[in-house]
């Protein structure tokens, strides 16, 4: 799913999207130094764009920036929060809680973000009934049950490429629509599912290749 339509139907580009958390983020620092207002040439050069992208970012929002004085900090960070759905609490679950599983479960910026990780899986008899700290890794064949019990919304697949893709169709099966994949396999999803591909060995061969150009 490579664009997004706004309330209006109009289509908005992935880059766009991408972008618009980095805009939060800068938005969010900008509040915790008591900045009200930004002029869009300084928001643009904080997040490393420029002034015309930034605007024509925004403009798939709304209008919210006066003209020769800037952007609201605050104003404009709740409608992007709201625009991305990060405006409320959502659930995680991660699906295999191996060393990338657990140094996920255990990695405090998604609470920061609005992303609470409130259950594991596991097919490992010895992983299964585990807690750390107040979260409990659950036997994967329980995945309809406890996804249902907790509202999860989102999963965050971190098994091996041979299982990925049958954990994907019990996850759509369970009425998940948002997939994050670490494992090396672009999963087939529904027209109706989002599934975002991580993969780090191939952005670092992007690096490299970056990294020859300097040479």
């Amino acid at each position: 799913m490579d664009k997004k339509k706004t309330s209006k139907g109009k289509k908005i580009p992935k880059a766009t999207i991408i972008r618009l958390p980095v805009y939060l983020h800068y938005l969010t620092e900008l509040a915790q130094k008591g900045i009200s207002v930004v002029p869009s040439h300084d928001l643009a050069e904080l997040a490393g764009g420029n002034g015309p992208q930034l605007r024509k970012d925004l403009s798939y929002l709304g209008e919210f920036g006066t003209r020769g004085v800037g952007y609201n900090v605050g104003r404009l960070a709740h409608h992007i929060s709201k625009f991305m759905g990060l405006n409320k609490e959502q659930s995680v679950a991660i699906i295999g809680v191996g060393k990338l599983g657990m140094a996920l479960i255990n990695y405090k910026g998604f609470a920061e973000k609005g992303f609470k990780i409130c259950a594991g899986f596991d097919n490992n008899s010895q992983m299964i009934g585990k807690k750390v700290d107040d979260l409990v890794i659950y036997d994967v064949r329980d995945l309809g049950k406890i996804i249902k019990e907790k509202d999860i919304e989102i999963c965050i697949i971190t098994v091996p490429a041979s299982e990925a893709q049958s954990i994907a169709d019990k996850l759509i099966s369970c009425g998940i629509k948002a997939i994050l994949n670490f494992a090396p396999i672009f999963l087939k999803v529904p027209d109706d599912v989002v599934a975002c591909q991580i993969d780090l060995s191939i952005e670092l061969q992007i690096l490299s290749f970056y990294r020859t150009l300097l040479k």
